[in-house]
């Protein structure tokens, strides 16, 4: 694990491609758990709603892929960062389960990346303009982190 990664401190020392192949299903279960209703409701005025976080994952799935992408494709290329915030504009409405099967396809689709690139891209570099240096590692060790912050926030709404 690099310090470049925001989400280090939710990492729990599983394999993080194994978080990563689980999470959809964390996803989908913890949906069902919570019911139809309850994925539309935020649980405090400013914050996400289920179905928003899991807008979100797809939105970050998107990004993250081509993150990755550009990564093995380019020499040191510079990732362009996003306001999750303004993407978050388009949230409301969205079908909590449609949100989250394009966040389980998009995560299909990089863990077959993944799983082809890994270990001999690890140490390929990119720059983050906020964040600085990092490597392809450091993206999908972001990517676990992310997935394991968002799961703590759905497991609370639903009560788990």
């Amino acid at each position: 694990m690099t310090t470049l990664n925001p989400y280090a401190s939710f990492l729990d020392g599983r394999p993080v491609l194994d978080i990563l192949a689980e999470t959809p299903r964390a996803v989908r279960s913890l949906l069902d758990a919570m019911g139809a209703a309850k994925a539309y409701e935020a649980p405090a005025p400013g914050k996400w709603s289920p179905g928003e976080v899991v807008a979100h994952l797809a939105d970050c799935e998107l990004v993250f892929g081509f993150r990755l992408r550009q990564t093995l494709a380019e020499d040191s290329p510079t990732i362009q960062p996003f306001d999750q915030d303004h993407w978050a504009r388009a949230y409301k409405g969205v079908e909590p389960a449609e949100a989250c099967a394009a966040f389980s396809a998009f995560r299909k689709w990089n863990l077959i990346l993944l799983e082809s690139a890994l270990p001999s891209a690890a140490d390929r570099t990119v720059t983050h303009p906020e964040r600085g240096a990092m490597t392809f590692q450091t993206i999908v060790e972001t990517m676990a982190g992310h997935d394991l912050n968002h799961l703590g926030q759905l497991q609370r709404i639903a009560g788990k």
